[in-house]
């Protein structure tokens, strides 16, 4: 006897489950994308033996099970990252860093990687940064992460990593330099682990990090909002951004048409700094 599988998402249920991703993180799925529901949801289907989507949106609507809403929503977050991903970004936001440094000594230079998924961007910057402070002896910087996930930041903050990502990005130096195999999984060392300070925040809704900022990493995240929600993200990161600090986006997003508060810098292609008042 063969097993009927779950039939796929469709109508209602698709509609409620785009509004309650959109309502708590500002994401917009469209219509073209939303095959995404069915295939990220289908391992919560089974671990809760429910036979189709439309079951799972009616045990939300009833509230029956404290923290289903947020589990769905984190299922259906895109955490794709890998590590140095763009490679040539990271190494001017290096360059920009020994730049402030040197131009202002003994300034202690504070960055964020905002939407941070499980870390890979902000151990590669410390890993550049640290690698910079044994060549020119510069003081490594302060580095926030941030992600909405609370499962991506327990694997950021864990440091381990498969085969398959720590190959995606990671030279073999840097490995072995870094990394300790534990088993199937590789671990970052606690010396690079420290250098990051995680905590969990929703950009549309949590207030921003405390204190100001030299630069602030927010890559690929612009893409998946709506024009309002993108106009409330870049404002508030503006906020934070000390004078003369520097936004750094994902390739193919910009402020332009989005922000007031930001412009392209002209010291650093493709960063942005905050407009003058």
């Amino acid at each position: 006897m063969t097993m009927a599988m779950p039939l796929a998402p469709r109508g209602a249920a698709v509609a409620t489950i785009v509004a309650l991703l959109e309502a708590r993180t500002g994401q917009q799925l469209d219509a073209g994308r939303t095959w995404r529901i069915d295939s990220a949801l289908q391992p919560m289907l089974r671990e809760r033996g429910l036979a189709t989507i439309d079951e799972l949106v009616a045990r939300i609507s009833a509230n029956s099970e404290r923290g289903l809403g947020d589990a769905v929503v984190d299922a259906l977050l895109n955490q794709e990252t890998s590590f140095f991903r763009d490679a040539g970004v990271l190494d001017l936001v290096a360059e920009a860093v020994s730049d402030m440094m040197r131009e202002t000594p003994g300034r202690k230079v504070r960055l964020w990687s905002a939407a941070c998924s499980t870390g890979q961007e902000p151990l590669s910057l410390a890993m550049l940064f640290h690698e910079r402070h044994l060549a020119s002896g510069q003081t490594i910087p302060e580095i926030r992460a941030t992600d909405i996930s609370a499962r991506a930041l327990r694997r950021a903050r864990d440091g381990r990593y498969t085969q398959f990502e720590v190959q995606r990005g990671l030279p073999v130096r840097r490995l072995v330099t870094w990394f300790d195999q534990r088993g199937d999984l590789w671990e970052a060392k606690a010396e690079l682990r420290y250098r990051v300070l995680y905590s969990q925040q929703n950009l549309i809704a949590d207030p921003p990090l405390a204190g100001r900022f030299d630069i602030v990493l927010c890559r690929n995240l612009l893409m998946y909002l709506s024009p309002p929600m993108r106009r409330r993200v870049l404002d508030r990161i503006a906020c934070v951004l000390r004078p003369g600090g520097l936004l750094v986006l994902g390739a193919g997003e910009t402020v332009i048409g989005h922000s007031d508060a930001l412009v392209p810098s002209e010291r650093y292609r493709g960063l942005y700094r905050p407009a003058l008042r």
